[in-house]
């Protein structure tokens, strides 16, 4: 007979090994149609399958999202009337609770960025052509705005689409007025720096962008340029590296750029394009930043507007807005390149968070 604490000692191995490869998926949708809200789906991280779609928490055109650092709290946009700012407790069941709302103080919110600190979040407003800065309380609900920044000129309307913080740095996209604009903080607010990080020709439209882990590169994909701009940051300032199309040369229809990401090595970089209803692969070069695109793969679907990559860097999602699918894509660690697996139907989706 074995002793018995030998037992106590296998029984929570046993208990580790047999930790369920399953993650929660969230997405965000337009709610014009079959959709009631923000969704929640399992991933499994071993075979790409999708399951157990459930409603996380009903709410009005949640189109954007993004956690707090410690993914106890969840932030949307809502892009309902004049737009709103949301913010939830994410419940161990997965639902969420909503904790109180704010005005986005714009029109048409589309994208929401927090701070590694999780003290202070960004919203990008395409109709309003505003960037709004919000404090976070304690408690994981929004502060009213403490800054507003508006892009718009006599001459030039603005529509920002997306910002990023890096350390110190807000970076903002206007595809509006075409350009890269870089705030700096200063005495806990932001300052402008630079109206435009490099200069840009004819009509581009950055929308989304990357940058890289050090914060020395940062790729931004162009929505009617159906282009990648890549940036070097120098001791001066910024300069441009090349612009690259997303779209095959034999493709002549019409199409628009949307969301871009670095894979977890920084190696490969990826495009959606609305239109051709592809995603573009590009190898990156991480000691020049330079890319060559070498894949462009359907998305089985139409309007991929939003796209992520896992947490294990295995596997690349895209959101189908007008077939209302996910198709989930396996990534060749060597190559870079994508393979299709399958897709899941759900309802409007235009945002994905892992």
């Amino acid at each position: 007979m074995k002793p018995k604490h030998f037992i106590l000692l296998v029984i929570p191995i046993v208990f580790l090994n047999c930790k369920s490869p399953n993650i929660a998926l969230y997405v965000g949708t337009y709610t014009k149609g079959d959709s009631e809200g923000i969704y929640r789906l399992d991933f499994n991280t071993k075979t790409g399958i999708l399951s157990n779609l459930q409603l996380s928490v009903a709410t009005d055109n949640p189109s954007f999202l993004t956690y707090s650092p410690d993914r106890t709290y969840m932030y949307s946009t809502n892009g309902t009337g004049n737009g709103f700012l949301s913010s939830y407790k994410v419940n161990n069941d997965g639902s969420l609770t909503i904790l109180n709302r704010v005005s986005s103080e714009g029109k048409g919110p589309c994208h929401i960025s927090i701070n590694n600190k999780g003290t202070k979040i960004a919203i990008s407003n395409y109709g309003g052509g505003t960037v709004s800065i919000y404090p976070i309380h304690t408690d994981g609900s929004l502060k009213e705005a403490s800054q507003v920044f508006n892009h718009n000129t006599n001459n030039e309307t603005s529509h920002v689409h997306s910002a990023q913080f890096f350390k110190d740095d807000l970076f903002v996209a206007d595809l509006g007025r075409n350009a890269i604009y870089q705030y700096v903080l200063n005495n806990d607010a932001y300052k402008l720096k630079h109206k435009a990080i490099v200069k840009t020709t004819g009509n581009p439209g950055p929308r989304h962008f990357a940058l890289t882990k050090d914060g020395n590169y940062i790729y931004v994909i162009n929505e009617y340029g159906a282009s990648i701009t890549s940036i070097k940051r120098t001791e001066n300032g910024f300069e441009l590296i090349d612009e690259d199309n997303t779209l095959e040369p034999t493709f002549k229809g019409f199409n628009k750029c949307a969301d871009i990401h670095l894979s977890k090595d920084e190696r490969f970089l990826y495009g959606s394009n609305r239109g051709e209803n592809t995603i573009a692969v590009f190898k990156r070069d991480i000691t020049t930043g330079n890319i060559e695109r070498i894949q462009n793969i359907s998305v089985h679907g139409d309007w991929p507007r939003n796209f992520t990559i896992d947490p294990t860097g295995e596997f690349l999602l895209v959101a189908n807005r007008n077939t209302q699918n996910i198709a989930v894509f396996s990534i060749d660690n060597t190559s870079g390149k994508l393979s299709f697996l399958h897709d899941f139907k759900v309802p409007e989706p235009v945002c994905l968070l892992f």
